[in-house]
């Protein structure tokens, strides 16, 4: 079983892939990586403490999980104007249904009212 500072290197390798993905808007290879990442650190809280780890263990430990958080940020910066992008044309479309089905019940309704009784 890989070692907790083993995983995070692993973790850090993928976060690494996920920032060239979003660069290059590679969306599902960015997903891929994503997913491999959550299965990583799922495993995390399995994994003994590494106990009484030498200092540079420690430090290198933080580093991992420095560098990891930095290339979550950099991924969001490239992501996250995507994801608003989406969301509009979304809510759009959404509002056009909406709109094409008011008016096609107008439409029904003065049918009816001109046809009277």
């Amino acid at each position: 079983m890989p070692s907790q500072i083993e995983l995070y290197e692993e973790m850090s390798l993928l976060s690494s892939r996920m920032v060239v993905a979003a660069r290059a808007s590679a969306w599902d290879s960015l997903k891929e990586l994503e997913q491999r990442i959550v299965g990583l650190r799922s495993r995390l809280p399995t994994v003994a403490d590494d106990g009484d780890v030498p200092a540079t263990d420690l430090a290198r430990k933080h580093s991992l999980i420095q560098r990891i958080l930095d290339d979550d940020a950099e991924v969001r910066r490239h992501t996250e104007p995507w994801m608003d992008h989406l969301c509009h044309l979304l809510s759009d479309s959404a509002r056009r249904r909406d709109i094409l089905k008011a008016y096609a019940a107008s439409v029904g309704r003065s049918s009816a009212d001109s046809r009277g009784p």
